[in-house]
C-alpha cells in the first residue's frame, strides 16, 4: 500500500454507503479431482454478510459481476472475503480467504484491485478482483504526500551551435586582407604590358603622313603622247586591184 495513503486520516464515514462489485477470481486453487469446481464468494463487513451466486464449472477463473452495498462503520476499515467451492453431497470446500483494505477507496473514492487469497496454511490460493466506489470521499489536503515528483519547467533551450566569442575575430585577421582572391591568370608586372591606348600620344613625325600627303592619283601622271606624235608610215599605199609589182632596184630581172 502507498505510504502516503496510510498516513491519511479519514473520519466521518459512519452511516455512509460503500458500493462493492465482485468482478471475479483468477488462478484459484483447484479442489476438484475429477470435475471442474463451482466457486462462489462471501463478503463480511461488521454484521453485514453477502454471498454471490455459484459459478457452475467456473474452475480456476469464475466470473460473477455482482454488486453489493455496505453501510460504513466508524473505525472499521476492512472487509473479509472468503471463496468456497460448492458441493452437492458433501460440505463445501474452502479455497481461500483475504482482507480488503478500505483506506484507498475512502480517501480517493475509487479502488479497482485484485486482492490475494491464502489457504489456511498461508499458501497462495489465487486472487479476487473487487471494484469499490465511495461517493463521500473528500479531496486530498495539503498534508497529502504526492508520489510523483513535482513538475518543473525545463531549462531554456540553448542552440547547439552558438556564435563564437568576441575574442576570436581579434586574434585572427579578416580573411579578405590576408588571403587575396586568386586570379585565373599568372601575375606579371604591370610594366610588361603596353599602356592602354589612351596612354599613346599621336605624333605626326613618328608615323607616315595622312593620305593627303601621298602623291596625287594616276590622273596627275603625264598623259601619253597623241597619235599624231608617232612617226608616219613608210610603206606606200597598195592598190586594191593589182598586186604590187617589183620595185626597181630591189629584185633582179627575170632570166631569159
Amino acid at each position: 500500500m502507498n505510504p502516503s495513503i496510510k498516513s491519511m486520516s479519514v473520519s466521518g464515514i459512519h452511516g455512509h454507503v460503500l458500493e462493492v462489485t465482485v468482478v471475479g477470481c483468477n488462478r484459484l486453487k483447484d479442489t476438484e479431482w475429477l470435475s471442474r469446481q463451482d466457486p462462489y464468494v462471501c463478503l463480511e463487513y461488521g454484521s453485514t454478510k453477502y454471498r454471490t451466486r455459484t459459478c457452475t464449472d467456473g474452475g480456476k477463473a469464475p466470473v460473477f459481476q455482482e454488486r453489493f452495498t455496505f453501510t460504513l462503520i466508524e473505525g472499521l476499515r476492512e472487509i473479509n472475503v472468503v471463496v468456497w467451492n460448492s458441493n452437492t453431497l458433501t460440505y463445501d470446500d474452502f479455497i481461500g480467504s483475504g482482507k480488503i483494505q478500505l483506506q484507498k477507496v475512502l480517501s480517493q473514492g475509487f479502488d479497482d484491485t485484485a486482492w490475494s487469497l491464502q489457504t489456511k496454511t498461508g499458501r497462495y490460493a489465487g486472487e479476487v478482483r473487487l471494484i469499490m466506489h465511495y461517493g463521500n470521499a473528500k479531496p486530498p489536503t495539503t498534508t497529502y504526500a504526492p508520489t510523483a515528483p513535482q513538475y518543473t519547467a525545463p531549462p531554456p533551450h540553448v542552440p547547439q551551435y552558438s556564435a563564437p566569442p568576441a575574442t576570436y575575430p581579434a586574434s585572427y585577421p579578416p580573411p579578405a586582407t590576408t588571403y587575396p582572391s586568386p586570379s585565373p591568370y599568372p601575375a606579371y608586372p604591370s610594366s610588361a604590358y603596353p599602356p592602354p591606348p589612351s596612354a599613346y600620344t599621336p605624333s605626326h613625325s613618328a608615323y607616315p603622313p595622312p593620305p593627303s600627303a601621298y602623291p596625287p592619283p594616276p590622273s596627275t601622271y603625264p598623259p601619253p603622247p597623241p597619235h599624231s606624235s608617232y612617226p608616219p608610215s613608210t610603206y606606200p599605199q597598195q592598190s586594191p586591184y593589182y598586186p604590187p609589182g617589183p620595185f626597181p632596184g630591189h629584185y633582179p630581172p627575170p632570166p631569159y
